[in-house]
């Protein structure tokens, strides 16, 4: 059967196309170090490779919330700590100025430490960190204490989330954490300023109960900060064991990879040569 010169044509054509189109892909390969780069190339691998990008993509989140998580526990630690330091000093005063042997002027004097003591403890209860306080509750662009003491934030721990079902709460309801802190210290100044010995002994067993409120505040900061540690080296774990994942998944083998575009550059520059040979056949050729 006579087969056309047209259909001869069309024959190589085609099959120059497909061998071209596999020595692309394959320099491809090379070029990028990855097996895929499009969905035909492997649909079920970059169904998982998505996936896993995705998973990634969430621990990548996690990790910025425990970061930040770690960085708002830390800063209530610290405040609270010098806040419980306060009470200390004020307890030592108290036990000072309560004896006989102290005078009403002394006790003037110890007073307006006292109110520098208050202050002070405002102020660290007015802590906040990049621009948000961390004693307000959700209400973290709030001011959570006036100089009086009164409380303007609200009852909502700050939270962040650290796993698809886990949050924690690093902000705190500064009414909870100080409670009538500010309150026992202005009595404490009053009187020491009255000169009222009874008033003294009174507010010293306040602190007395303030200083073990504290110390309370204090180790479940640090309970929530192993819980967050403990979240992170887990998450870090996840992110090692899934980006290899994603590698054998992804990525090719070059060594492979470039005898496979050898052996398709041969293919190519032999069906080259053929196809020459092809091309210039006429019935010229056997008359």
């Amino acid at each position: 059967m006579r087969v056309a010169n047209k259909t001869v044509y069309d024959m190589v054509k085609f099959n120059l196309g497909n061998i071209t189109e596999e020595l692309n892909q394959a320099s491809k390969v090379v070029s990028t170090g990855k097996r895929i780069s499009d969905l035909s190339d492997d649909p079920v691998g970059l169904t998982q490779a998505l996936n896993i990008r995705s998973a990634l993509s969430n621990f990548e989140q996690m990790g910025r919330n425990i970061t930040m998580g770690k960085s708002w526990l830390t800063a209530s630690e610290s405040a609270i700590s010098h806040v419980q330091d306060l009470i200390s000093d004020a307890k030592a005063l108290c036990i000072q100025m309560a004896t006989d042997t102290t005078g009403a002027a002394q006790r003037a004097s110890a007073s307006e430490t006292v109110r520098n003591m208050l202050e002070e403890a405002v102020s660290l209860a007015n802590t906040e960190l990049n621009g948000r306080y961390i004693f307000a509750g959700s209400k973290s662009d709030t001011i959570p204490f006036s100089q009086d003491g009164t409380y303007n934030g609200d009852n909502n721990p700050f939270t962040v989330k650290i796993g698809r079902d886990a949050a924690v709460q690093v902000g705190s309801d500064g009414e909870a954490v100080f409670g009538d802190i500010f309150t026992t210290l202005s009595d404490l100044k009053d009187a020491l300023a009255a000169n009222d010995v009874d008033g003294i002994q009174t507010e010293m067993g306040e602190l007395d109960a303030h200083f073990d409120h504290i110390s309370t505040t204090i180790s479940d900061i640090g309970s929530k900060m192993i819980r967050m540690e403990i979240k992170e080296n887990i998450f870090q774990d996840l992110k090692i064991s899934n980006t290899d994942r994603l590698s054998k998944i992804e990525d090719a083998d070059i060594t492979e990879a470039i005898i496979d575009l050898k052996a398709k550059e041969l293919a190519y520059q032999a069906a080259l040569a053929s196809s020459a040979k092809v091309m210039k056949l006429s019935l010229v050729d056997y008359m």
